[in-house]
């Protein structure tokens, strides 16, 4: 059972990478977005993540349980020593979540509007860039469970060149799977043109802060070569990313919206497992030492109950959220080929 509660907690942090970066992607997009064309792409933007935007946020509520009910001891050590950016990341949520509502809703429309863009769009840079940071300090070994000081504590346990490079790269990934989403939102050709010169710009984003990651690695004597390197799983995983992502551009070309998203997040999902298999399984890596999903796992009939928990809620909420998507998008028009 608690190899099944650890494929929940492992797929649940997978797609909320996946449909909730894209969402907040899409609001990296809209930041980096011409004000002349920005009405257009807002416009897109909520036809896209509209119906779903706030049901995404399931991912990281199913994964914080998890933790909470199967691993207390990780859950505890986590939000203490990372309670700052898990703060500012929760904030970001919450701030999103309030201005993309009101943008939409509010009865009155003035010069708050922009206010409510200028929240959203910065919020969903902001969420990201401190994922990224909580999911690097959770392996680089800077968290200090013997210190007994603020800074140390509190401050150097998830700030530094390498979560930074890590943040940056977790908004590249989200940046570039909203755009290769957002081609099949798009009502012509001049707006496609438009989210695929994005897509290219985030990969080349993404490439370059991934560089940066390694050579911060390097500098802070972090093993991630050998994670990503060291073994026959992740060498494969890094070959199946690369030759995902070329194809996906030459299907990009070819007009196949619906084969680029599949690409899109099986790329994501290879590059997760490439420098998540080595390590595992140490969830988070310590100055002390690690704490490992195995060797620190709640009492055996407290994760027998949780996976059956989570075995009974996948059969209605997975075809329910499913049933979501599909309701809101039948009437869409399809877009199976489009002209470069």
């Amino acid at each position: 059972m608690l190899y099944v509660v650890i494929i929940f907690l492992w797929v649940s942090i997978l797609l909320y990478l996946l449909l909730g970066g894209a969402d907040f992607g899409a609001g990296i997009t809209e930041l980096f977005t011409s004000p002349k064309n920005r009405p257009q792409v807002r416009q897109t933007l909520y036809k896209a993540i509209g119906p779903i935007w706030e049901a995404n946020h399931m991912w990281l509520i199913i994964a914080i349980v998890i933790l909470l009910v199967g691993f207390p001891e990780i859950y505890s050590t986590m939000s203490t020593y990372l309670h700052i950016p898990l703060a500012i990341m929760l904030l970001g949520i919450i701030a999103r979540g309030t201005a993309f509502a009101f943008r939409h809703y509010d009865a009155v429309v003035d010069d708050m509007q922009e206010v409510y863009n200028r929240i959203f769009a910065w919020s969903s840079f902001i969420t990201p860039f401190f994922l990224g940071i909580i999911a690097g300090s959770s392996v680089s070994g800077q968290i200090d469970t013997e210190a007994r000081d603020f800074l140390t504590s509190y401050i150097y346990s998830w700030l530094s060149w390498f979560t930074v490079a890590i943040g940056l790269f977790t908004v590249a990934i989200c940046g570039f799977l909203a755009a290769v989403y957002l081609i099949g939102e798009a009502e012509n050709p001049q707006e496609r043109a438009r989210f695929r010169k994005k897509a290219f710009v985030m990969n080349i984003a993404a490439v370059a802060s991934g560089g940066l990651v390694f050579l911060a690695a390097y500098r802070q004597n972090i093993p991630l070569w050998e994670w990503t390197f060291g073994n026959a799983t992740g060498i494969a995983a890094v070959i199946a990313a690369t030759a995902s992502l070329i194809i996906l551009w030459y299907l990009m070309y070819q007009g196949r919206t619906m084969i680029l998203r599949v690409l899109a997040g099986f790329q994501v999902s290879m590059i997760l497992l490439a420098v998540t298999f080595s390590h595992f399984p140490n969830i988070v890596i310590l100055k002390q030492g690690t704490l490992s999903l195995m060797d620190h796992a709640g009492h055996e009939k407290t994760i027998e109950a949780l996976a059956m928990a989570l075995l009974i809620g996948s059969v209605f909420i997975l075809p329910a959220l499913f049933y979501l998507m599909w309701s809101f998008q039948r009437s869409a028009m399809p877009h199976d080929s489009y002209d470069a």
